[in-house]
């Protein structure tokens, strides 16, 4: 077990749902706050940490909302993405590709340019300093009116040359992707990749919608895919990659406990899974705590790792040779 927790340490990875707003520390939510002079609930980071204690995916949405107030510069967004791209850093993730979600801060009368501008500057630095590699997924709100996420779609056009592509998120119960189908639709004609969150708290036709109306080249989640035995054929047959975020899952209550998550089933199936860490400062784990703690608790053998982290690459948006760069590495 200790080999394999430092081949987990030392090996190149690729991380694929990994929300920006989702990795703000209570160390620099305080700092933002002071800086921006913005009121928040809580008086010290004890508070904070004892806010995320979460029943569902909606309890967590409400405190990230809340979170995410104190970001209103492009500076503050700079801050945010540079902070976790150290962390990359850290855990040898050499490629990443980010979400952020405009509309959590267009509603707050914050300038789109002002969002984009600070992740990709930092995105830019990190390339420059340390190597990593990135690309920028825009999300759309799906709890929001289809009205609003064209407006949006609109605004990144004019960012199309530092957003690779479009996902969908938020709370997913009573939100199907078909919602969305003409936004999607609009998205691929201009050029941009799509994926969506389908299959956290959903059921597995939430799945098939994103597969059949927004045309996704991944699924986030997904996890709920084994409840459909065609769906699961479809998905091994296809290799549409499925961007699991296990420690996510235990503290959104999707599984009770990570020797109850179905990734290893998953994997033996065929099926194209790779680890993420989604909202690692709320979830209590960036990518590497991630991979350690499945494990652990599903006592993943050496090869299931590697097939993990190999999955990672294959499922990126990177070129075909760079993939094979990064995999030689590890096979």
């Amino acid at each position: 077990m200790k080999k394999i927790i430092e081949f987990i340490k030392k090996t190149p990875k690729a991380e694929l749902h990994l929300h920006i707003e989702g990795t703000l520390e209570p160390e620099l939510l305080f700092k933002l706050a002071k800086r921006n002079n913005i009121q928040i609930p809580y008086t010290n980071i004890e508070e904070v940490k004892s806010a995320y204690n979460f029943s569902d995916l909606q309890s967590f949405l409400n405190v990230f909302y809340q979170g995410s107030k104190v970001l209103v510069k492009e500076q503050d967004f700079f801050d945010l993405t540079w902070a976790y791209t150290l962390k990359c850093k850290e855990d040898n993730v050499v490629h990443t590709e980010v979400f952020f979600d405009p509309q959590t801060h267009i509603n707050r009368k914050i300038n789109f340019d002002e969002i984009i501008n600070g992740i990709f500057k930092a995105l830019q630095k990190a390339n420059k300093e340390f190597g990593l590699t990135s690309k920028i997924i825009m999300c759309f709100l799906r709890h929001l009116d289809e009205t609003s996420a064209f407006q949006v779609l609109d605004q990144a056009l004019i960012h199309k040359d530092k957003i690779i592509g479009v996902g969908l998120d938020s709370s997913e119960l009573g939100h199907p992707p078909k919602k969305f189908e003409r936004v999607f639709k609009k998205a691929i004609e201009k050029g941009f990749l799509t994926v969506a969150h389908a299959g956290e708290e959903g059921p597995p036709e939430y799945i098939w919608q994103a597969l059949n109306f927004l045309k996704v080249k991944r699924i986030d989640h997904g996890v709920q895919c084994l409840l459909d035995e065609k769906l699961v054929q479809k998905l091994k047959d296809s290799q549409i990659p499925l961007t699991v975020c296990p420690l996510s899952n235990i503290k959104l209550r999707v599984f009770n406990k990570l020797k109850e998550h179905n990734l290893k089933k998953m994997l033996n199936k065929g099926l194209l899974v790779m680890v993420n860490s989604d909202d690692p400062a709320y979830f209590g784990g960036y990518i590497n705590k991630n991979l350690i703690e499945c494990q652990k608790a599903l006592n993943l053998s050496m090869e299931e790792v590697k097939a993990l982290i190999i999955n990672s690459f294959n499922s990126s948006f990177l070129k075909e040779e760079k993939k094979q760069e990064w995999i030689k590495q590890i096979a």
